[in-house]
């Protein structure tokens, strides 16, 4: 493993442990060439997945991106970090085991705001806004309007 700090290709392993969902293996690694200390995950790969985006472009699917994005979506709400390592890594194994290896962004994105509305409104509101293109005040009343329904029934 390349070492983040001084880019040495050797690194030894000194703790390995698996994550609270028990989806990844956690390893605190140090490195030979500079002795600094750093940590790796280790999850299984099912397939390898393609993201096909709006203009039919194409980019392998990155689960820290997912994660970044939800984790903005998220920032100063009362969530906790292993809800959303939850939220992730369930979408995650729901792409890798759904057959197909090219999933449009619009699914991922979908599934994402299912996911949210269940945790957390502002966070899913949040998310709304820039996965839907919110581009006036009165979009964002609107969609905070049909939450507020949904939340009452």
């Amino acid at each position: 493993m390349r070492c983040p700090f001084c880019g040495h290709d050797a690194s030894q392993v000194k703790d390995s442990r698996p994550t609270d969902d028990g989806a990844a293996i956690r390893r605190r690694r140090q490195c030979e060439g500079c002795a600094a200390r750093f940590t790796t995950f280790e999850r299984i790969q099912l397939r390898e997945l393609t993201v096909v985006k709006s203009e039919d472009r194409r980019e392998p699917f990155e689960r820290e991106k997912l994660l970044r994005s939800i984790g903005i979506a998220a920032r100063k709400r009362p969530l906790d970090g292993l809800a959303i390592e939850r939220l992730v890594s369930g979408i995650q194994r729901q792409l890798e085991t759904s057959g197909e290896a090219e999933i449009a962004s619009k699914r991922i994105g979908e599934m994402v705001m299912e996911g949210l509305k269940g945790l957390d409104s502002v966070a899913y509101i949040r998310f709304a806004s820039v996965y839907r293109d919110f581009s006036e005040a009165k979009d964002f009343e609107e969609f905070a309007g049909t939450v507020e329904e949904a939340g009452r029934s």
